[in-house]
This record gives C-alpha cells, structure tokens and sequence, in this order.
C-alpha cells in the first residue's frame, strides 16, 4: 500500500462559503496565538513552549474562547503542529524564524486522521462531508487510483477552495523492458537516449509579457499597507487576481506537460538512467559584483521553467508503481556531456555547441543526445570508462535501491583473518 494525493474542486453554496472562510480565519488565529505565545513564554520567562503543552492546553483556551469549541479538535492540533513543524525547521536552519500570518495569507486546515470528515466518492467527483461544520460540498475531480481515505486538507486559493485528500491505494501502471538515458536542458527540455527530442515548452517566456504587463498595471493601483493602516483599492484586488491567474495557468500548463512526458517515458521504459543534478546550486544568484548578472539570471529563470526537479521526481514515482527502477549516474564522476559514447574520450565544451563531435573516433551526434547515452550506457555497465567491471544494475532494484547500492560500494572491506 502507499500513499497518494489527489485534489478535488469544491463548490460550495453561499452559506457554505461564508462558513469555509469563518472556519479558515479561525484557524489562522489560532496559529497566530500559538506563535504568539511562544514568544511570549520564551523572551520574558525563558521557557520554551512545545507542541504537547499548547496541544494540553486547548480545553482551557476553548473556555475563553467558546467559538473554537465548534470546531474538531484533531483540526486545531493539526494546526498547531503546523506551528511546531515550522520552529523545528527554523532550529535545524532550513528556514527563518515563524511569523504571523494575514487571514489573506493562510490557506487552509487539515483533518489529520478520519475523524471530523468523510468523502462521499469512488474517486470522480462526489461529496464532501464535513461533520464539524455541519456542511455538504460538491466536488469534482478524477483520481487515477482510489483507495482509503486518510487525511483531508482544506485549501483556499485564488478565490477557489479545494479539498486536498490522501488516499492508501495499490495503483498499477504498464510498461514496457526498454531502458533509455534522459539528458535534461533548456534547448531541449528532455533528450533521450534512442534519439527522441522533447523541445522546451517556455511556458514563462511565452506569457512573460502579460505577466509585465498585468504587474505592471498592478503597480499603479493602491496597494495595502498595514502599518501605515492604509486598505488596498477595489482595483488592486481586480489586478492582483488577474496576475494570480496568469501565473496559475503557467503553472497548471507546466505540470499537466510535466505528467504527460513521464507518462511516455515510463510506458515504454522500466529501466531510466538520468544524471544527478543539483538544482539549487545551478539555480544560485550570481556572485555580487558579476558582471554577468543578467545573463545569469535569465539562465535560472530557463532552468526553472522546464521544472526539471519536479519532472525527475514524478518520473521517479510513476516507475516505482510500474515495478521499474530509476538510475541517477553521479555526474561529477561521469561527465556525460564531455564524454563520448563510442570511445570514452572526454573533453570539456562550451554551452555554445551543440553538436557531439569527438576527436579521437569521429563519433558526431547531437550533444544531448550523447550525454544520455553516455548515462544509459553507465547504468547498464557498458560504459567505455569501465567496461569489462563488474556493475551493481545486473540485478534490478526497486526505486532508491540504487542509493544502499552504492553505500555498500563505499563500505571498506573487513580484514579477513
């Protein structure tokens, strides 16, 4: 059994609504009290509030405040395990210190277990009950693979609510037992292996004028300041969601391409061999003082715009529920695009060519092309640089077997006495 999401568009009547946004806002209330009060405790009295005591703690704070007692009481300690999940990962550095969050700001509540909620569907469309409330919304939706529901999360978007569900299901895909090399990029979004060319949508780019455009007009109108106590314009809201909009088209276009080429890829493939990128490094701002800042900048927002990260780990899970195995080949080891397929010369190029013509054998394909086959070839131990050794993918792995199969390459062998 595992675990999947899927999200299902509510409709709620008028009255479902302005109860959905009440229950939103007193949510986001209490996170904000939950913050509040551990700063509080921490700066004047040196005591460090956790989860347990702040979850102890609300039959008492349901006395003072009555209105919270209409609402389940698994939704409020989820929300504040929000509160404690988001001062751990300040602890650890993942992020900055927790603030207080506007109504606008706060996107919803969860129902962390079966308790308070109950989806009345097979997995396209159906009800959703919430007992809490007392309320019954329509929702629409399709899931590829239904189960038991688990968890239910109540999202409020883009004037839109959605109900996030996660359901224990055993989904099943079909696949083929070819084996291909992925080489992602910006002139071509994906090329693999066999020779198939995947271009690069440009989702941002096609639509980054009326982007500028709509921020710009955005820009002329009243924006909201709270410190000066200032309300923002009629017209500033009608502009904000005219750019929320545009920016949720490129992101839903994005995702719907990134879910239809993992798709072809893993139908026809169980075996996928991709290099080990590391996206945040490659993605980092340009040094100050660069005089390439620009230049940089645009490269970023072209990485970004293809979603490698996200495409990889989708292509990733649907080849766990085919049964395949996903190989990421250590790039600084391999060097895809500076090595040739055919000989195994390397030699460093320029992000300019984009035309594989090697020196010493003669070997000419195109670059991206070569780098994915050069990783196909490594993941099946037909590389040049170690043909003849022995390899670890003789034997098929399960999705992240791969990773115990190289910590076991790094172990250092006991001495035999």
């Amino acid at each position: 059994m595992v675990v999947r999401r899927v999200t299902f568009r509510l409709y709620p009547k008028l009255a479902a609504a302005k109860k959905l946004l009440w229950a939103r806002r007193m949510h986001a209330l209490l996170y904000n009290a939950a913050i509040a009060n551990r700063k509080t405790q921490y700066e004047k009295f040196g005591h460090c509030v956790d989860y347990y005591e702040q979850q102890n703690s609300l039959p008492a704070f349901k006395q003072v405040w009555p209105e919270y007692k209409e609402l389940g009481s698994h939704t409020l300690q989820a929300t504040l395990k929000r509160v404690d999940l988001a001062y751990q990962s300040f602890f650890k550095g993942l992020r900055g210190k927790p603030k207080f969050k506007s109504i606008r700001h706060y996107s919803g509540w969860t129902y962390p277990d079966k308790a308070g909620w109950k989806a009345h569907a097979t997995g396209n469309n159906g009800y959703l009950e919430l007992t809490d409330l007392k309320l019954s919304i329509q929702m629409r939706g399709k899931a590829r693979t239904w189960g038991t529901p688990t968890t239910c999360t109540i999202v409020y978007r883009n004037g839109l609510w959605y109900a996030s569900i996660t359901v224990e299901c055993n989904p099943v895909r079909k696949t083929d037992a070819g084996a291909v090399g992925l080489d992602f990029g910006i002139y071509h979004a994906v090329a693999m292996s066999d020779g198939t060319l995947i271009e690069n949508p440009k989702f941002l780019s096609k639509s980054q004028e009326k982007v500028k455009k709509a921020s710009k007009q955005k820009r002329r109108k009243r924006a909201p300041n709270f410190r000066k106590k200032v309300k923002a314009s009629k017209r500033w809201k009608k502009a904000t969601k005219r750019v929320s909009k545009l920016q949720r088209k490129i992101a839903n276009s994005r995702q719907d391409w990134t879910h239809k080429v993992a798709t072809q890829i893993v139908s026809s493939n169980s075996m996928v061999a991709t290099e080990e990128l590391n996206l945040k490094g490659m993605t980092r701002k340009a040094k100050k003082g660069s005089k390439r800042k620009a230049q940089k900048t645009g490269l970023n927002r072209s990485m970004l715009d293809v979603g490698i990260g996200n495409l990889t780990k989708v292509i990733e899970y649907k080849l766990q529920e085919a049964g395949g195995f996903l190989v990421k080949v250590p790039t600084k080891k391999v060097k895809p695009s500076q090595t040739c397929p055919n000989c195994g010369h390397q030699r460093k190029k320029d992000l300019s060519e984009r035309l594989h013509d090697c020196s010493e054998c003669g070997y000419t394909d195109d670059r991206d092309v070569a780098a994915a086959k050069v990783m196909l070839s490594w993941a099946l131990g037909t590389n040049a640089l170690n043909r003849g050794s022995c390899t670890s993918t003789s034997i098929p792995q399960a999705t992240g077997g791969w990773q115990q199969v190289w910590e076991l390459k790094r172990q250092k062998p006991t001495p035999q006495r």
